[in-house]
């Protein structure tokens, strides 16, 4: 969290942004393709195509806005290092991107975070350190590592660098497919769609944006709906990346560029996934399935349109997969 004037605290990046973020990162990350699946066409009855952000440097779409953040930074705060907290993706993303430019990472991590996230954390070369899963005790230890390192913060997705980052994932994919319709990404705290809104809708203005969520984190399409950020539901999901709270910051993103957000239910969730590995041939982890999972539950209207869909990260814990429990 940099230190921002009250009237910074809802910025947002534009187009140039976006587009300076594309060239500064492009020496660290991947142009990920668009896969297209006729199977998966006929199961929604839209044609799909399928920005694979699983194949992205440390597996996520994570790595694009934190590389930019990381890169943005002055020598002097550089020098510092880095510090964020987070449950796996944009642990690793700050850490690979840390390592990059030369500088020493820390994350916060709940305790409970899948073990293939914690391992590439420290993999990548972070210091963790774990808290409690809740988001008093991840604020209270940020805190607290803030003070005995002084380094810089770069919030997941509160941050207008990281999603001028995150955005250049829909860059990439109208340039290769600028017919599109539609494009749909999933929902967390809210910066990877907010920067698909902003780049698309730059693009394209009458192209829809919308977003997808698990309905046991529903938050994202409640705050839409009440124009406040509501807090994420207590019960649990298994898309561990999307249990978050919107910002104003990306609420204010949502409100502006997203036409609607879908919910999907926890077995359409899994279906979406398996399905995705079956006919694909492809990893993806939960919080990646769910917009095809909207798509197979219809709580998104995409018949007969040309679809982008944002596919997040692909690391899975392969000894607990979700249809085998």
């Amino acid at each position: 969290m940099r230190d921002e004037a009250d009237g910074d605290r809802l910025a947002l990046p534009d187009l140039a942004a976006i587009r300076a973020a594309h060239a500064r990162i492009a020496p660290h990350v991947h142009r990920t393709p668009v896969l297209s699946c006729h199977a998966l066409d006929a199961e929604v009855g839209a044609r799909l195509w399928f920005k694979c952000e699983n194949f992205q440097k440390v597996g996520a779409f994570k790595a694009r806005g934190a590389t930019n953040a990381v890169f943005s930074l002055t020598n002097d705060e550089a020098r510092r290092g880095v510090l964020t907290h987070s449950s796996g993706n944009h642990g690793a993303a700050l850490a690979y991107a840390a390592r990059q430019r030369g500088i020493a990472a820390w994350v916060v991590m709940p305790e409970n975070s899948a073990q293939v996230k914690k391992e590439n954390v420290r993999r990548l070369g972070a210091t963790i350190r774990f808290c409690a899963p809740n988001v008093p005790a991840r604020e209270a230890l940020l805190k607290e590592v803030l003070g005995e390192t002084g380094a810089t913060v770069i919030h997941p997705f509160d941050d207008e660098r990281v999603i001028a980052g995150q955005a250049t994932a829909a860059l990439e994919l109208l340039d290769a497919h600028p017919d599109l319709d539609v494009v749909i990404a999933p929902i967390g705290g809210g910066g990877l769609v907010s920067g698909t809104a902003i780049a698309a809708r730059s693009l394209k203005p009458s192209i829809r944006v919308y977003g997808a969520e698990p309905v046991n984190a529903d938050d994202a399409a409640r705050s839409l709906r009440t124009g406040s950020v509501e807090p994420v539901s207590p019960a649990t999901t298994i898309c561990d990346g999307l249990r978050t709270t919107l910002s104003p910051r990306t609420l204010a993103a949502i409100r502006a560029g997203v036409a609607a957000i879908g919910t999907a239910s926890e077995e359409a969730i899994v279906r979406a996934m398996r399905m995705t590995w079956e006919r694909m041939k492809i990893v993806i982890e939960p919080s990646s399935a769910v917009p095809l999972a909207c798509l197979l539950e219809r709580t998104l209207d995409v018949a007969g349109a040309n679809v982008g869909v944002i596919l997040s990260g692909g690391n899975v814990d392969l000894d607990r997969l979700p249809w085998q429990t």
